[in-house]
């Protein structure tokens, strides 16, 4: 099936072990989009979005987190280093993608399109510190953009919310 025009389905990205994955391979499922940093004041929270992707995860909800060092170089491990932490810490089983920038004109491009389709507070198109979170829809339309300080738990009303809008596709594993 063609990603839907206007979604973030028309984007890759490559996992902290090297692959390259199209976000097409989320196609149907409520997205919660996170970047992350393994040595910010909001790292705990990799544990409450660990409870949430094992909570929602057979419903449809999938957990991506972006590690990056952009802000206060608080992401600056290797993908090794990055897996295992995450691991080892907060036993995180959702996917996580390389390293990557977010701001500037090395930002991945998903984040272009995050930033562009849900601005931050008076319309800046800038994330301003690790852990923003952006929930997605099942079609890929952004649905809401989420500060640092919003606790993943806060965003389980949403997220029932999402899941409850569109029946779950069998198809997908």
């Amino acid at each position: 099936m063609p990603a839907p025009a206007g979604s973030i389905y028309a984007f890759s990205a490559l996992l902290l072990n090297g692959s390259t994955i199209s976000l097409q391979t989320f196609m149907g499922r409520v997205l919660l989009i996170v970047n992350t940093a393994s040595k910010c004041g909001f790292t705990p929270q990799y544990a409450a979005l660990e409870r949430l992707h094992r909570t929602y995860k057979d419903r449809g909800l999938a957990v991506l987190g972006f590690p990056c060092n952009q802000f206060g170089r608080q992401e600056p491990g290797t993908a090794d280093e990055i897996a295992d932490f995450c691991s080892r810490n907060y036993d995180v089983t959702f996917p996580l993608f390389a390293r990557i920038d977010v701001n500037g004109p090395t930002a991945h491009p998903l984040y272009r399109f995050l930033k562009a389709s849900q601005p931050g507070i008076f319309g800046i198109q800038r994330i301003q510190w690790n852990f923003t979170k952006f929930l997605v829809d099942r079609r890929g339309n952004i649905a809401s953009r989420h500060a640092p300080k919003t606790g993943p738990a806060a965003l389980s009303p949403a997220i029932e919310a999402l899941l409850a809008a569109h029946e779950y596709p069998s198809t997908i594993s």
